[in-house]
């Protein structure tokens, strides 16, 4: 499949960018890796008159370590350099082992945070050539008016299959969010909608351009773990990312003092699992609480068919997978 004829615009400055943005607002898609853009534009599920390539702007690279505590992260930082930085391995595991599992090293190479942040929402019928599209009779998130994964509904259902955004979750991430009259800064938590036609509060004329993972999130032992059905290369079809601080005077067999826990691919939107915190804080983690843990996960999830495995079957491995991640994060707490 070929790309649409577009014109590249290759801004040097986040301000130019900006400008740019705002002036071609609604004709533009932004590109950061293109891992994500250039299939879907192939797909011509987006045929822009611009492509705004922001790979030379190096301010929004890199990852800086605040005198205050907490780290800075641009937009624009690879994933490989997030899975291979020292500083985030040691404080912020969870988020290495994250990028660690985002699709394969060649792919990690090139996509970003900001872009694994503003993935877009994914479906058996959307993720589609336009023949095959126009054959389903397009659907609510593209050219149509029906949803085939729930028929009847108004609702999109199409799920958001980032892997870096559950793992920013549990570290209670803030995003920064830029326009060309200036700049706001939000919860991670409190970017996405729940609606997968609809889902990040973005406008057209915005960037994401960095994360702050706050200081007090520092140091949690985390992990994640990811479904999928090849090895590498996939995007989730069920992922669970866990953080968990013991008691000051923990050790093996200690009390937990805080725990958080954070779903992807199941939903239109990464979901931090409440409660999790409650159930777990001032006890030690064994099996029976590890399974309660998962039961409360899965609870949440509303997997539909939007994959080619079957809902039952992605809500189980939820279950499961919430299970094994609390017992590996007790596990790593334990020996540190």
């Amino acid at each position: 499949m070929s790309l649409p004829d577009f014109k590249l615009l290759r801004p040097r400055s986040i301000q130019v960018a900006l400008d740019s943005l705002s002036h071609h607002t609604g004709n533009v898609r932004v590109l950061a890796g293109g891992t994500d853009l250039i299939p879907s534009m192939r797909q011509k599920l987006f045929e822009p008159e611009y492509v705004l390539d922001l790979r030379g702007i190096t301010a929004l690279r890199g990852i800086k370590p605040q005198p205050e505590g907490g780290v800075e992260i641009g937009a624009l930082t690879t994933l490989r350099a997030i899975e291979r930085s020292d500083f985030l391995r040691q404080h912020y595991p969870v988020l290495t082992e994250a990028a660690a599992n985002v699709a394969s090293p060649v792919l990690r190479n090139m996509g970003t945070i900001g872009g694994n942040i503003c993935l877009d929402t994914r479906c058996l019928w959307y993720n589609q050539s336009l023949t095959w599209r126009k054959g389903c009779g397009f659907c609510i998130k593209k050219d149509g008016d029906l949803c085939h994964v729930a028929p009847g509904g108004t609702k999109c259902w199409a799920v958001f299959s980032g892997d870096t955004p559950p793992a920013l979750l549990c570290l209670n991430a803030e995003i920064e969010i830029a326009s060309a009259s200036g700049t706001r800064r939000l919860p991670l938590r409190d970017f996405y909608t729940g609606l997968g036609d609809d889902y990040r509060k973005l406008q057209p004329n915005e960037l994401v351009t960095r994360v702050f993972l706050p200081a007090a999130s520092a140091d949690y032992h985390g992990v994640y773990r990811k479904l999928r059905v090849r090895g590498s290369i996939d995007y989730p079809l069920a992922g669970v990312a866990v953080v968990m601080k013991r008691s000051p005077n923990g050790n093996s067999g200690g009390h937990v003092a805080d725990v958080r826990i954070a779903i992807t691919a199941v939903n239109p939107a990464p979901l931090l699992v409440n409660g999790a915190s409650e159930l777990l804080a001032g006890k030690a983690v064994d099996q029976t609480l590890a399974e309660a843990a998962g039961d409360l996960a899965a609870k949440i999830c509303k997997p539909l068919t939007t994959s080619a495995l079957t809902p039952e079957y992605r809500r189980e491995m939820i279950r499961v997978f919430t299970k094994r991640a609390v017992l590996a994060a007790a596990q790593i707490a334990d020996r540190n």
